[in-house]
């Protein structure tokens, strides 16, 4: 696991409305690594608002359609959950993230 990847996962929990969504983890490679169970991740939707937290995603990144990573809502995941690799980001996407997660933590 590494961050950037997505992942599908099953029965999100909290509200969300689908049974299965793709979650990018954010975490930083030092915390994926380690024995602590969980990873920070970012939903993705299949539809975006246009905001500067959000991140565009599609096929090239192994999804079916154009999708945006949403860094306004981020989760806490355990690994474990995290079993049905989507894709990856490429350098360039993973820095927009970083750069969106900034965003949206106002840092």
């Amino acid at each position: 696991m590494k961050r950037g990847d997505m992942y599908l996962l099953h029965r999100p929990g909290g509200g969300d409305p689908k049974n299965q969504r793709v979650m990018t983890v954010v975490s930083r490679q030092a915390v994926i690594d380690s024995r602590f169970p969980t990873v920070v991740c970012a939903p993705v939707f299949t539809r975006g608002h246009g905001l500067e937290t959000e991140v565009y995603v599609g096929p090239e990144d192994g999804l079916k359609h154009p999708s945006w990573i949403g860094c306004d809502g981020l989760v806490s995941i355990p690994k474990a959950r995290l079993t049905d690799f989507v894709g990856a980001l490429s350098p360039e996407k993973l820095s927009r993230l970083s750069q969106a997660l900034r965003l949206a933590l106002d840092m």
